[in-house]
């Protein structure tokens, strides 16, 4: 499954997961950071992941398993782990409103509370937990997994492996008001949709808007952080990060592998290239149209410039101190004369 190779006794058993500094017998844990070198020889586990690359500096006592990437083939553990325990999740729990025209697949899990509205499908494997909404002709994918009290409104449609997690508001209304003469706003109706793609992660409270026409799209492989805002006919790309309390305003175009940081925040209208970086806290203005473009700031601009021009903000007391000797020596000269 890891494609690792084993240092130590084979036949060692483990039956659950441990901090490599806390573990205990009995328990798997990894190493990936290198800070964390010293608990390798001294911690409890039974079996340590590390990186093939790693040199040991002591005798080891668990059973070592050596891999490519530490990080990655613990991570595909833990996945398994968490597959298996939600493959007992099966059946319908009681109180529950399931439309009669709406459809599960096989090996589904409808938690208690739970509302799926006219014509919702749910395909097969998919875990529907207590207190989720689903609103008329919602479909849900193959194997998702929707945590308790996640709203999905009316025509949305979520991929297969998508995972939603607690108190998310999936296709609420963009926000569309129309400036009127006498000062008021008209509200502008939001009659499309909202489409995620297959392997995407939404984190808890977070928000995305329903198109006003047309669809909110959140491409295959995106992952949102908690309390992230994705306005209406936003399109954010594929293998898209985005971390918590970012927001994106309506219409921009995000594209793929883009990386935008906490508290980030992105104008309406604008095009973000491929492989774009975001700093966190960032307030982007102005569409990246070169891939791979860094920036950072509020207006947000060229990381290396930025970060350059921070260091020369640092040294401004001393510069202004040297001005100062130097407009006094000048004037000494001048008094000379």
């Amino acid at each position: 499954m890891i494609s690792g190779q084993v240092e130590g006794d084979p036949n060692t058993a483990v039956s659950s997961f441990g901090k490599i500094e806390e573990a205990q017998p009995g328990q798997l844990s990894f190493l990936a950071n290198p800070k964390y070198e010293e608990y390798l020889y001294r911690t409890g586990a039974s079996i340590i992941i590390i990186n093939e690359s790693l040199e040991l500096k002591e005798p080891v006592k668990a059973t070592l398993i050596k891999v490519q990437d530490a990080y990655t083939a613990f991570a595909t553990l833990l996945d398994k782990y968490q597959q298996i325990q939600r493959q007992q999740l099966k059946g319908i729990q009681q109180p529950v409103y399931i439309d009669a025209t709406a459809k599960t697949g096989e090996n589904v899990f409808i938690g208690a509370f739970a509302y799926l509205g006219k014509n919702v499908v749910v395909a097969d494997g998919s875990k529907i937990f207590p207190h989720v909404f689903l609103g008329e002709n919602v479909q849900v994918g193959e194997n998702c997994i929707i945590h308790p009290g996640v709203k999905i409104y009316h025509d949305c449609i979520i991929g297969s492996n998508v995972t939603i997690h607690a108190g998310t508001v999936i296709g609420s209304d963009g926000f569309g008001f129309a400036p009127q003469p006498d000062g008021t706003f008209r509200k502008v109706p939001q009659i499309g949709n909202v489409v995620i793609e297959d392997h995407v992660e939404v984190g808890a409270n977070a928000t995305i808007d329903r198109a006003t026409i047309g669809s909110t799209l959140i491409r295959s492989g995106a992952k949102l952080d908690n309390l992230v805002q994705i306005a209406h006919n936003v399109e954010v790309g594929n293998n898209t990060v985005i971390a918590a309390l970012a927001g994106v305003s309506g219409s921009s175009k995000i594209g793929n592998g883009v990386m935008i940081g906490g508290q980030a925040g992105i104008a309406g209208h604008l095009q973000i290239a491929d492989g774009c970086k975001i700093n966190a806290q960032s307030g982007l203005g102005k569409s990246l149209k070169t891939p791979g473009t860094s920036v950072t700031g509020s207006p947000a601009y060229d990381y290396s410039s930025a970060i350059r021009s921070q260091a020369t903000a640092r040294n401004l007391p001393q510069l202004e101190k040297r001005v100062m000797e130097l407009e006094s020596l000048l004037a000494s000269m001048m008094d000379k004369k």
